[in-house]
């Protein structure tokens, strides 16, 4: 194994369910030690998303709030945690069994974790989750899941790929989006959203994105061939059955206009419920256009592959909306939470040094 830097590092622990109150700042964390088929990355930028804020505020739970399912896996929340699952960085060390080339590679975590410690999981993980993730100044993955890039944009660009983008990546794999396909998309203007908008171009979709109106010329400069504004009444502006697929952030009152857009044998897929988790659903809708509801939380084994050749290639391009330090997490987040911008907040951890 390569020299594993011995001294303290910075970061940030959330201590439990709650506030902001319950993230903390620390310049005395222990840098940890890269295990068995592991690598050890010296994070430069690390994104902000919805998953971190659910689980802070134990968004997750079906109960009555606690900690007993409140992740994203349904399994307890393990304190202190660093969480971030957006991670861009540089290879410093590798575990046993990794090849020592690997040292100084630029690399994307892929955010859905299979392996920890040379092991196999039973089931994923969520990096950041079940597992430290990236608001500190180094973290460490299984090496399969450190994907190398090649590309000319900054860390903090990059950082504003892994988890919003895979999202939306796997989203469309799952509902096996093509082109020629008509999407319809809910919050578009969000990091998951606007991921989606481009890379559903990509495909050669045609796009509607429904948004807030302050927010609809960039998504259209994004691609989106039509904007739906998100107060106004969704059959008035898309006609009833010519909607290939839906891919929903947002799930809430309106959902019941989703499915009814959809042609027979239309495509629905979620991964989001931003609006509200409980939805009214008329079965007969769904069995008698022959629906096919798609749940999306585990990435597909191609997926973080694919979206890494995408950046490659420049099919997508980055959208950051602002960049914080560190030590302003709490900031960040509130930020995020008041869903006035548009795309990625990014923690510019390097700028913390």
């Amino acid at each position: 194994m390569n020299d594993v830097p011995c001294h303290m590092m910075k970061g940030v622990q959330l201590l439990g369910h709650g506030g902001p109150e319950m993230l903390v700042y620390r310049e005395d964390l222990q840098v940890p030690q890269p295990g068995p088929g592991e690598v050890l990355i010296k994070v430069a930028a690390a994104g902000v998303n919805n998953t971190d804020i659910n689980t802070r505020l134990a968004w997750y739970s079906k109960g009555d709030g606690d900690s007993e399912d409140a992740s994203w896996s349904g399994q307890p929340l393990r304190v202190p945690r660093i969480q971030g699952a957006d991670v861009c960085g540089r290879i410093v060390a590798v575990g046993r069994g990794v090849d020592d080339s690997r040292v100084g590679e630029r690399v994307l975590i892929e955010p859905c974790v299979r392996e920890s410690a040379g092991q196999e999981l039973a089931a994923p993980w969520y990096f950041g989750s079940e597992c430290d993730g990236g608001f500190a100044e180094f973290t460490k993955v299984a090496s399969r899941h450190a994907y190398r890039i090649e590309s000319a944009l900054s860390d903090v660009e990059l950082a504003s790929f892994p988890c919003s983008y895979s999202t939306a990546e796997n989203m469309l794999t799952r509902a096996q989006v093509v082109e020629g396909d008509k999407v319809l998309v809910t919050g578009a203007s969000g990091g998951v959203g606007s991921a989606v908008v481009q890379l559903a171009k990509a495909r050669g979709a045609d796009v509607i994105a429904m948004t807030g109106k302050g927010k609809a010329q960039i998504l259209r400069e994004l691609g989106a061939n039509q904007i739906v504004l998100r107060d106004q009444p969704l059959s008035e502006h898309v006609a009833a059955n010519s909607v290939d697929v839906v891919i929903d952030l947002v799930a809430g009152e309106q959902w019941p206009e989703y499915l009814n857009v959809l042609r027979p044998g239309g495509r629905y897929a979620v991964a989001g419920a931003i609006a509200g988790p409980l939805v009214e659903l008329d079965v007969r809708t769904l069995y008698l256009k022959d629906l096919s509801l798609l749940g999306c939380t585990v990435l597909a084994e191609e997926v973080f592959g694919n979206l890494v050749e995408r950046i490659e290639q420049g099919q997508v391009a980055p959208l950051v909306a602002a960049t914080f330090t560190l030590d302003d997490i709490a900031t960040a987040q509130q930020r995020f939470q008041e869903k006035h911008h548009v795309g990625k907040l990014v923690l510019d951890v390097g700028s913390q040094r």
